[in-house]
């Protein structure tokens, strides 16, 4: 079966309310399985747009992957995060 991931791309712009984001939202992606891939480290940009921030989870399914953001323990720590910065987000079915 597929593994699905959460790919995150991510601009800080409070960092006190991002790491609070952080830490609310590693609780529940190990709750859901969730194995981080990369989170932030060095980057280039080699072609489109970027952002500094990136976020690679990698979960067993696509389906557990789009649980995760919708449950309502992520969701609670999406909140925390509303005034950190700005995201873009998307799962991936993958290999």
């Amino acid at each position: 079966m597929p593994k699905g991931y959460m790919i995150a791309r991510v601009t800080v712009t409070n960092p006190e309310a991002y790491a609070e984001y952080v830490a609310l939202a590693s609780e529940v992606i190990r709750a859901y399985g969730g194995k981080l891939l990369t989170r932030g480290g060095r980057t280039e940009l080699l072609e489109g747009e970027m952002r500094p921030r990136n976020v690679v989870i990698e979960f067993e399914t696509y389906e557990k992957a789009i649980a995760y953001y919708n449950s309502p323990e992520y969701q609670r720590a999406k909140k925390a995060r509303e005034n950190a910065g700005v995201a873009d987000m998307i799962a991936v079915e993958g290999v």
